[in-house]
């Protein structure tokens, strides 16, 4: 995308500026910016969703709902490159009511075709989560959909927790209390405390692929992933590992009793349409491993 930004006439570096110069990285901050803001104007955006299967039988037991880029002039950009932007804009939060209106949209035409839809999973940021009008988006966006609520999982990062602005507790209880799910994503990368853990509604841990990727020959990788999977289990909460890509990580962690798993061995993010299929099967075929008793 860089290189596509940089090809376009308003990002020519003038006769002798440096490339790294903060003027040019403004001008190509705020024409990404200028670009997001049109491309949810005009629809470019959209959603893909990864299976989360159970780890010993293969069940669909959810997806996470993805939103990619289709630009008009770069084609498909990756969430890397324009997230930060949008989270530093604002226009997160547009785009995640969009994402969230989009998914649970989904489930109800799943549902209409006579597909038993699993949990959907959407990430939430710090942004959205600080807006006054978030805990109303949610619930107005279950009611006008039409989906039951214990079929959303809203999915938070460490660094919500931290953050003093964002911390609607008794908010989330009272959506808790519709049936609506809270995780945590990417756990083990931030610095959230077992306190804020009990704070929230949590009901879900998520081991972030960082830790997963390692699996199972680094050490340290293996000790942060059990001890993750154990503490869940002793916190009463659900736990997925994520980025599982290899047999050998799949076996790591059904060895290590992690009851749910998310990642290419068993299916790149796929069209609504591509999903439906999987989940008219029910399942999807697991590799073999080591029989688990």
């Amino acid at each position: 995308l860089q290189a596509a930004l940089r090809a376009r006439p308003e990002f020519q570096l003038r006769p002798g500026r440096h490339p790294g110069s903060l003027t040019t990285r403004t001008r190509a901050r705020l024409a990404l910016e200028s670009d997001i803001r049109k491309g949810l104007e005009r629809d470019e955006f959209y959603l893909l969703y990864q299976p989360q299967v159970d780890a010993q039988s293969g069940r669909i037991v959810g997806v996470e709902a993805l939103i990619r880029w289709r630009h008009p002039e770069h084609g498909i950009v990756s969430p890397a490159n324009f997230i930060p932007v949008a989270e530093e804009s604002g226009l997160i939060v547009p785009m995640g009511e969009w994402v969230l209106k989009e998914a649970c949209s989904q489930v109800r035409r799943w549902q209409q075709r006579g597909v038993h839809p699993p949990r959907v999973a959407v990430n939430i940021s710090a942004r959205q989560l600080r807006s006054t009008n978030f805990l109303d988006n949610v619930a107005a966006t279950i009611a006008m959909t039409g989906i039951v609520p214990d079929l959303l999982e809203l999915e938070l990062t460490e660094s919500i927790l931290m953050d003093p602005e964002a911390r609607q507790v008794q908010g989330l209880y009272r959506l808790q209390q519709l049936g609506v799910h809270f995780s945590i994503d990417d756990f083990g990368t931030g610095y959230s405390s077992l306190s804020y853990i009990k704070r929230f509604p949590i009901g879900m841990l998520k081991i972030d692929q960082s830790f997963v990727r390692g699996l199972p020959d680094s050490v340290n990788d293996a000790g942060i992933a059990t001890a993750v999977i154990a503490m869940a289990h002793n916190m009463q909460l659900e736990v997925i590992a994520e980025g599982v890509e290899t047999l050998a990580q799949l076996e790591f962690l059904r060895q290590a009793k992690c009851p749910k798993v998310q990642g290419y061995l068993f299916s790149r993010p796929v069209t609504a349409g591509d999903v439906e299929i999987l989940l008219r099967a029910g399942q999807i075929d697991l590799p073999a491993t080591t029989a688990i008793d």
